[in-house]
């Protein structure tokens, strides 16, 4: 069964960059020339840095390597994506196009008048001037129209002007979306306030601030001063507490010490949390749970801290499971006084079906990007139950972070990046 996904998985990629290969350079040529030869040297390069950047991020090769693959090859990968939609979405106008090209061409053939003999003027001549007539010289005869080159194209030359078109107004509309969703990415990520009532809050907690980040992903592309960008964000909103949600780095401690190393700078009055994401496990997540508690940083494995007017809890990553190291609810939430409100730290929106079990009053999770990557947002309603924003389950309430980074492609399209202010309301108050 995974032999066959991989080859349908195969198939579908060789059939898509084929298919941008024909409408971006086949049909955009005459036949022959470099320029076909050199589109598919373009897309079958592309391709070989996005698969080399994701075999050597996973393979653990030298970082200087990762670093070097990492931009073009994962920009590749978001621009090939918008490409194929934007061509995609030609086909829709291509036949328009045609159509209106035709029409205007048909209006400009000149249609011949017949002649009605009964209207017909006639002048007679007499034949001594019918023979002594002489044509004019050059320089008086009338002119013939000009062509002054009009939209009259012959179907072939037609058909080729429209897949121009089309095609440099795919490959503009693709650049510029990568373009700005990068943009946006490296801008850094944008503060977002939120107030979340909580019914056990006692009124002195009242607009009690949590800044909430996750989904940093420092690694090859986004570094060290990406992560003093975050802080500073974070910083100059003066919260009470700083919960990290998970995602926090794709690569060693040895790699990205120095890059996670402004994180030693974050300061709140009641101190900055963390929890795994699944990202930790690729990268080593005990080294990075001892690398964050030397910054300052307290995590929470599956564990609780009991502060002035609600609990904190923390669980595990679900993919810490591999490791014998899941979350365990019970061991965090189990044989506290349910009169008190609790905040869970999750990574994964998932988790909320447990959540709700343990009587928990909010959960701040991560983990989605908000898609990122649109129309990734679709795919990313399928697989949790919240994608971004707030929501209520039962008794429980789950925010989700669309992080402040990028996996992957340092882009985001329809999913800008966040740093959550969580300001806790009381009924109370």
């Amino acid at each position: 069964m995974a032999i066959l996904f991989v080859l349908l998985a195969l198939a579908v990629l060789v059939g898509a960059n084929w298919y941008l290969w024909r409408r971006l350079f086949r049909d955009t040529t005459r036949a022959g020339g470099w320029v076909r030869r050199g589109g598919a040297v373009l897309i079958a390069g592309g391709w070989a840095l996005a698969v080399g950047t994701l075999v050597a991020e996973r393979a653990g090769a030298p970082f200087w390597l990762q670093r070097v693959l990492a931009w073009p090859g994962f920009l590749w990968l978001a621009l090939s994506i918008y490409l194929l939609l934007a061509v995609l979405a030609g086909e829709a106008v291509r036949p328009l196009l045609r159509r209106f090209l035709e029409r205007r061409a048909s209006a400009e053939v000149p249609v011949a008048r017949p002649v009605d003999a009964r209207h017909e003027e006639t002048e007679t001549v007499p034949p001594s001037s019918r023979t002594s007539a002489k044509p004019a010289p050059p320089e008086e005869r009338p002119e013939a129209p000009e062509d002054t080159g009009s939209t009259l194209l012959a179907a072939p030359s037609r058909r080729l002007f429209v897949s121009r078109v089309i095609g440099g107004a795919a490959a503009v509309a693709a650049a510029g979306t990568v373009g700005y969703g990068t943009y946006g990415v490296l801008r850094g990520p944008q503060v977002k306030r939120v107030t979340v009532p909580l019914a056990k809050l006692p009124r002195a907690a009242h607009g009690y601030r949590i800044a909430v980040v996750s989904d940093v992903h420092l690694g090859p592309v986004l570094g060290r001063g990406f992560a003093q960008q975050v802080v500073d964000t974070i910083n100059g909103t003066q919260p009470d507490l700083i919960a990290v949600v998970g995602d926090l780095v794709d690569g060693s401690v040895k790699d990205l010490g120095p890059a996670a190393a402004p994180l030693a700078q974050l300061k709140a009055r009641h101190g900055s949390y963390f929890v795994t994401g699944n990202h930790e496990y690729f990268s080593g997540a005990e080294e990075w749970v001892e690398e964050v508690r030397r910054l300052g940083l307290l995590p929470l494995e599956n564990a609780r801290t009991e502060l002035p007017w609600f609990d904190l809890a923390g669980v595990n990553d679900i993919a810490g499971e591999s490791e014998g190291q899941g979350p365990d609810f019970t061991k965090a939430l189990g044989g506290r006084d349910t009169a008190r409100a609790c905040v869970l730290l999750a990574h994964q929106p998932v988790q909320i079906d447990d959540a709700v079990e343990h009587g928990v009053d909010l959960q701040l999770s991560g983990h989605t990007h908000g898609g990122q990557l649109w129309p990734g947002n679709l795919l990313a309603a399928a697989a949790n139950p919240t994608v971004a924003g707030l929501e209520r389950y039962g008794d429980t309430q789950l925010y989700v972070s669309r992080g402040a980074g990028a996996w992957g492609p340092p882009t985001r399209v329809g999913a800008p990046s966040d740093i959550t202010v969580i300001e806790l309301a009381s009924k109370e108050a």
